[in-house]
């Protein structure tokens, strides 16, 4: 890290050293960018990336359907709407507060609602890293990778000192933003507390390589904020109980560094696999690509008709071989004898075999993940597929995805400490208890075979078949029931219309 030097000396503080885990985490980044260590293109051994499909499909059923509601608690008292903008200190700086606010639980709703659809980045990101760290920035919320920051102090898994590390770039000029968060033993009148500090330091540089030279912040865009912000307290003078971050680990136990309150990429332990997934990928679709049939043919079969060709010096041959366009397949070959020499090649693919070995890779690749055995599968057709089908043999893949909504719950909440936390010091939203409640889509639904089951219900008259279209073609009821109305022919009566 470049910045680390500029941070222990800036902020007088030593950085906690995990030289085996930044290795780790260094490899498995290269390896989840699709530049592992193996790339061979003399050997022509390429990569499918499954590192990031892995990543990309356990996001994408842990925050499946997710949902976060921020109330108040029952029994909390009403407050009142704040109809009008009033003028608060914001790190400093002069700011507008929310307006229409009815509750500090609306304000932090909304705060969530604007990053709701980056959630799922985030759990990806974690499981590519091991850790990620959300911090609010005061409009939103920034994710940093273990890379962007610097530990300082931990205790049992808790980070109590860390340094973030923000940039931007204008033109030819790179600015890097230093930002010191830690708590602070303080011992007044006998009685010792733990306030919270958070301190910033900018710099300028006209290399992306160097931190370069200490400018005033407010020469940057971050002129909004202060070098030095605390000690920071709650409303009433109420110690702050978790750093003003959150942080997302991936559910599996560190066995790299158990010290480290780091946690380890999803893939850490099947790099091996990996690695064999490509080569046994690679070997397959060179063999596909190599498998077209190879013509052998001597000079006189490529000659046009009529040419000379016993007569012709050698060098004359060698100009007339250079000048025949010949299909890639066809190899030219020199006669050794009065026949002329023809052959085919007809190449045996082994892709049966090939795609056999991949999927007992595919499986236990998957299961050193987490995911249940046959969740990953390779098609001949379409690539690699996940399950599509998800019961009972499944249950490994549930439980794993339901630690990993764990871990991303416990960030969450956080996170959200952090907003309200911020909201009491600059006066951002009325003051009030909140609560939240998470609600996760269920990763053994599938569609299709809710959609027959439900189709089912029409034909066996146990549902109107208007609902079924409400619930399955994205229809209004007054659509779906006026549809099915016109579909339905009238009836002939027994003596026709009356």
């Amino acid at each position: 890290m470049i910045f680390k030097k500029q941070a222990e000396e800036d902020f007088n503080i030593q950085a906690a050293e995990f030289p085996e885990m930044e290795s780790l985490i260094n490899r498995c980044a290269n390896i989840y960018r699709g530049v592992p260590e193996w790339l061979d293109d003399k050997n022509n051994i390429k990569t499918i990336n499954f590192a990031k499909s892995v990543c990309s499909e356990t996001a994408r059923l842990a925050t499946l359907a997710i949902g976060i509601q921020i109330s108040k608690p029952k029994g909390d008292p009403e407050h009142y709407k704040w109809e009008h903008v009033t003028t608060a200190e914001y790190a400093g700086h002069p700011i507008n507060v929310y307006e229409d606010i009815e509750s500090r639980a609306e304000w932090l709703q909304e705060q969530i609602d604007k990053v709701y659809f980056q959630i799922r980045h985030w759990v990806e990101y974690s499981c590519a890293y091991g850790t990620v760290f959300i911090k609010p920035n005061g409009e939103s919320l920034d994710v940093f990778t273990p890379a962007d920051v610097m530990i300082v102090d931990y205790d049992n898994q808790e980070i109590k000192g860390i340094v973030f590390k923000d940039s931007y770039t204008v033109g030819r000029k790179y600015y890097t933003r230093l930002e010191y968060h830690r708590f602070v033993e303080t011992t007044i009148d006998g009685v010792t507390f733990f306030p919270y500090y958070v301190s910033n330091r900018t710099y300028v540089s006209k290399s992306p390589n160097s931190i370069g030279d200490a400018i005033p912040i407010k020469e940057t865009k971050w002129d909004d904020l202060v070098e030095e912000a605390g000690p920071f307290f709650k409303e009433n003078m109420k110690k702050i109980t978790s750093p003003l971050y959150g942080v997302l680990r991936t559910p599996q136990a560190n066995n790299v560094d158990i010290s480290t309150p780091l946690g380890l990429p999803i893939f850490a332990e099947a790099i091996e696999e990996l690695k064999d997934l490509d080569i046994a990928y690679s070997r397959n679709a060179g063999e596909i690509f190599d498998s077209q049939k190879i013509v052998l043919a001597d000079d006189r079969l490529l000659m046009p008709s009529g040419t000379p060709v016993a007569a012709m010096s050698p060098q004359g041959m060698e100009n007339r071989r250079n000048e025949m366009n010949l299909p890639h397949f066809v190899k030219n070959v020199f006669g050794q004898d009065e026949k002329e020499f023809y052959q085919e090649i007809n190449p045996q693919l082994n892709t049966d075999t090939r795609i056999s070995g991949i999927n007992a890779i595919l499986s236990q690749l998957g299961y050193k993940i987490g995911f249940s055995n046959g969740y990953f599968v390779f098609n001949e057709s379409s690539g690699i597929q996940t399950a599509t089908g998800v019961e009972a043999e499944q249950q490994r893949t549930v439980q794993f995805i339901k630690d990993v909504r764990d871990k991303l719950e416990s960030c969450l909440n956080e996170v959200i400490y952090a907003l309200n936390v911020y909201a009491d010091l600059y006066g951002l939203a009325p003051v009030g208890a909140y609560e939240v409640n998470y609600d996760f889509g269920d990763i053994l639904y599938v569609r299709e075979n809710d959609r027959a089951r439900w189709w089912q219900y029409v034909t066996t008259n146990k549902v109107p078949a208007w609902l079924y279209f409400v619930k399955f073609e994205g229809m209004t009821k007054d659509e779906a029931v006026a549809m099915v109305k016109e579909a339905q022919p009238d009836e002939p009566t027994l003596f026709g219309e009356e």
